[in-house]
């Protein structure tokens, strides 16, 4: 019986993917494909969890197929990754000559995202007292127990590192290593390889402007070959995102959601409040917000079904650049450091909220000036080097509660509900870089206006 279940979900799965199939071989806009993936997604994701439980073998085995799509296609995004950072940042650097300054790019990019995470941090802090939040009032099963364990093993390796050590952690001593994302610094230890590359190709106009022509028409031809991945790639998002959402609804745990509510409301109130405000930022340089989130939504439902901010960067890139008329350059750049510096949800929000919620365990008073201050500073400054995947919310938390001497193991009572929350963050952290390289190409004058006022469908991006 149980085989012959697993076998009829995955042909109801296969069906579903049909419908998005026929979509697109009817031309439906690519927009309306990734809404109807994650509204079918949906609706298949709660009728699995009504039939079966969320830890029943059937589910377990079912979803377990369905990873062939959804964690498939997350797998193909991140194959990408650095190919298309390197070649991509190589190219818009290269050529600069002398038109625009890198490090002005660069240190703006930097400052929007660090400025954002401060004030990320000033709401989770309002939002954690307002919501009353604390430590205490949370039971700790055995999961949350052995999480809690786990946690302070790892937090011994953090807390051993100061932040001069932690900042040496992103100079690329091995690139190729960091290429294989063997270190959670990798992604932008990768970029700044990519720009000293660049850099070096302008050097060479001076002195070797042939070797430095050819080199850039290698780049150039390297460059059309990694986007064309990235477009064969994009085409699966639909189907990617159905197969995501299904396997996170199917497999949450309704009754452990509800044990901890207010805190999941919580979260939920202040993602949303920062989205809020990055939308009055854009306003204030002129974007229309109502414009704008049509044009990032399809990209954020994928930062939020796969939970992947460096997964994200390929449609991150496309979308600045196709739809809201950011250079190449810029748009590389933002969402590159925004996979790993400065993410509003994981390093921002996340942390603050759970050093407000632990302090009183301790003794410490979480309305005190000091307390306040200190926090948003810590908060900001760890938030360097935050790896780019789910999980990285986590390393973030543990910088900060290790910084502020708060007991790290209490941060495992939230273990049940991380994915769902976590499906948030990477959203709003995805927005943030987006709105980091909005802004910035805005004030050096590079973005093209008449790009964000069509009403272009990403299907452009993802056309043969």
């Amino acid at each position: 019986m149980g085989t012959f279940q697993v076998i009829l979900n995955i042909a109801i799965m296969l069906v579903l993917l049909g419908v998005l199939v026929w979509m697109q071989k009817k031309h439906i806009s690519f927009t309306k494909r990734v809404f109807t993936g994650l509204g079918l997604g949906l609706v298949f994701g709660v009728i699995l969890q009504l039939v079966y439980n969320a830890d029943s073998e059937v589910l377990a085995k079912s979803t377990d197929w369905f990873n062939l799509v959804g964690r498939g296609y997350v797998g193909l995004l991140q194959m990408i990754v650095i190919p298309l950072i390197m070649v991509s940042i190589i190219s818009a650097i290269a050529k600069l000559k002398g038109k625009q300054n890198l490090g002005k790019i660069s240190g703006l990019i930097i400052a929007v995202l660090l400025i954002t995470t401060a004030i990320a941090a000033s709401v989770s802090i309002i939002t954690s007292i307002g919501f009353d939040l604390k430590a205490i009032e949370i039971e700790a099963g055995e999961a949350e127990q052995a999480r809690g364990v786990a946690l302070e093993e790892r937090a011994g390796s953090v807390a051993n590192k100061s932040i001069p050590q932690q900042v040496l952690d992103f100079i690329p001593t091995n690139p190729f290593a960091d290429m294989t994302g063997a270190r959670s610094t990798s992604t932008l230890a990768v970029v700044i390889f990519s720009a000293f590359i660049g850099v070096a190709v302008l050097g060479l106009d001076k002195k070797k402007p042939e070797q430095a022509d050819t080199f850039r028409k290698l780049v150039d031809a390297v460059y059309a070959v990694v986007m064309r991945i990235v477009t064969l790639v994009l085409r699966l998002t639909p189907y990617g995102i159905l197969a995501l959402i299904t396997n996170t609804v199917a497999t949450t745990n309704p009754q452990e959601i509800l044990k901890l509510i207010k805190f999941v409301g919580a979260s939920y109130v202040a993602l949303i409040v920062m989205f809020i405000i990055h939308l009055i930022l854009l306003a204030l340089f002129g974007y229309n917000p109502v414009q704008y989130v049509r044009k990032v939504l399809p990209t954020l439902i994928f930062a939020f079904t796969s939970r992947s901010s460096a997964a994200t960067i390929p449609l991150n890139v496309e979308t600045q650049t196709k739809r809201l008329g950011v250079s190449d350059g810029i748009a590389n750049l933002s969402a590159s450091f925004g996979a790993t510096i400065g993410q509003n949800g994981c390093a921002g929000i996340y942390p603050a909220m759970l050093a407000v919620m632990i302090a009183p365990t301790v003794g410490i008073d979480p309305l005190s000036w000091d307390f306040i201050l200190t926090l948003i500073l810590v908060v900001t400054i760890s938030s360097f080097g935050v790896a780019g995947v789910g999980g990285g919310a986590t390393f973030a938390s543990l910088i900060v509660l290790s910084t502020m001497n708060l007991p790290v193991a209490l941060a495992g009572l939230l273990i049940s509900v991380e994915p769902l929350i976590d499906m948030g963050r990477t959203a709003l952290n995805v927005n943030d870089s987006i709105t980091a390289g909005v802004i910035t190409g805005k004030i050096l004058g590079e973005n093209d206006q008449d790009v964000f006022k069509q009403n272009v469908d990403l299907d452009s991006a993802v056309q043969a």
